[in-house]
């Protein structure tokens, strides 16, 4: 047997070099294109965990509402309405009388600037019954208020706290007045009255 070799027209190949070069770039592709597939079905798969959470918890959220709609069509009716109104009424009192001034005042020292001073104070339910404050603020600059509304944003007991509106004062001395609203939240802990 004869093999005629003719190497001017078919070099020479080293295919081994070649596989071994190649070989290890396509096999380290493979491996990452494993990793990502992993980390994608992975990730799908907690996705699907997470939506099933989330129709379990729209679920018990219709199902409150539902209830909420009952108890409100049942106090709704006209043997009930008077229960209602004077449970309402009886309540608000007790929110009221539960409103703590000293506590409002020591939170408003805690995060009120140098600069700036409360000229007013209206406490309020608003439509969700949190206590929302109404305050007329003084200063010499704008700044201050704006610095005021930053510490209550950084505060526990204020929440959504906004600068409504400002304007330069009245009064002989020069300087701004504004007005900034926000939500109290007073300690879980304190419920005194005082």
């Amino acid at each position: 047997m004869r093999l005629d070799i003719n190497l001017a027209t078919r070099p020479y190949e080293d295919a081994r070099e070649f596989w071994v070069r190649w070989g290890l770039g396509v096999g380290l592709l493979g491996v990452l294109t494993l990793v990502l597939l992993g980390w994608a079905v992975r990730g799908w798969t907690n996705a699907g965990r997470d939506r099933h959470n989330i129709g379990q918890l729209q679920e018990q959220i219709a199902e409150r509402d539902n209830e909420r709609a009952k108890a409100q069509a049942f106090l709704d009716m006209i043997a009930n309405r008077s229960t209602r109104d004077q449970s309402q009424f009886v309540n608000g009192l007790i929110q009221r009388k539960a409103f703590s001034w000293t506590r409002v005042f020591e939170d408003l020292e805690r995060v009120m600037p140098p600069n700036l001073h409360v000229v007013s104070l209206r406490p309020e339910l608003n439509d969700q019954n949190q206590m929302q404050l109404e305050m007329r603020v003084a200063g010499d600059t704008r700044s201050a208020a704006v610095e005021l509304v930053h510490r209550m944003e950084g505060s526990r007991h204020f929440q959504g706290a906004q600068l409504v509106s400002e304007g330069l004062s009245t009064e002989a001395g020069s300087g701004v007045v504004a007005s900034v609203v926000s939500i109290y939240v007073p300690d879980s802990t304190d419920r005194s009255g005082k």
